[in-house]
């Protein structure tokens, strides 16, 4: 496959899974940042190549060979971005882009191998899943924190928002993986929420909760 049909697959993995149900070429189009009908020119192509169920004028999803497909450039992907990490140093808000050119890499090996030098990880910096070498994910039970209710506590295992913006302002609230939150109480007025992170207390807004996921503990 080419970069931009590897790309065209992860977008369309990515909307399936939010949406779970088939996905329009307007759709698509938006996350790629292209013209409708370069969508269409591009489904067609991967259509060819048994990759995507494409009718015209109806919805588009991925065939087996397509997610399996995409699960491995997600898989590439999100395994250089723990390398970045906990390798090279880099911050949580850094490393999409990097990853974004490093995922193009064809070696099978190569990949099985940095995920055993990883010693086999299950998530990314940002608590998403890594597929294994077949594609399985490991899912946890996890919720935003805007969905707890009152004195229940979680810890934190991802991000919806995975944009520089947002993680370096979690970064300045010493907000982190693994980090214990407690619920302590909402505001009626802009549902903004008091919380208590590690221990320290702090007020924080409800797109910012909307945000967060925890798994309870």
């Amino acid at each position: 496959m080419t970069f931009s049909e590897e790309n065209y697959l992860k977008a369309i993995y990515h909307l399936t899974a939010s949406l779970e149900t088939e996905v329009s070429t307007n759709a698509i189009a938006e996350m790629m940042e292209t013209k409708a009908s370069s969508v269409t020119d591009m489904l067609k192509k991967l259509s060819e190549k048994d990759l995507v169920n494409y009718k015209k004028y109806q919805g588009v999803s991925l065939t087996e060979n397509g997610k399996l497909s995409a699960k491995m450039i997600v898989r590439k992907h999100r395994l250089w971005e723990v390398f970045l990490v906990e390798k090279l140093n880099f911050s949580w808000d850094e490393v999409h882009d990097i990853a974004e050119q490093l995922e193009h890499i064809k070696s099978e090996q190569l990949i099985n191998r940095l995920d055993d030098f990883l010693g086999n990880p299950t998530e990314d910096p940002h608590g998403d899943p890594i597929p294994d070498a077949n594609g399985r994910i490991i899912k946890i039970e996890k919720y935003l924190l805007s969905e707890l209710a009152e004195n229940q506590t979680g810890v934190c295992v991802g991000v919806k928002d995975t944009s520089s913006e947002f993680l370096k302002y979690l970064d300045k609230q010493e907000i982190a993986l693994g980090s214990q939150i407690e619920f302590l109480s909402k505001e009626s007025f802009d549902l903004s929420l008091k919380i208590k992170v590690d221990g320290n207390e702090l007020s924080i807004s409800n797109k910012i909760a909307s945000n967060l996921f925890v798994k309870l503990v």
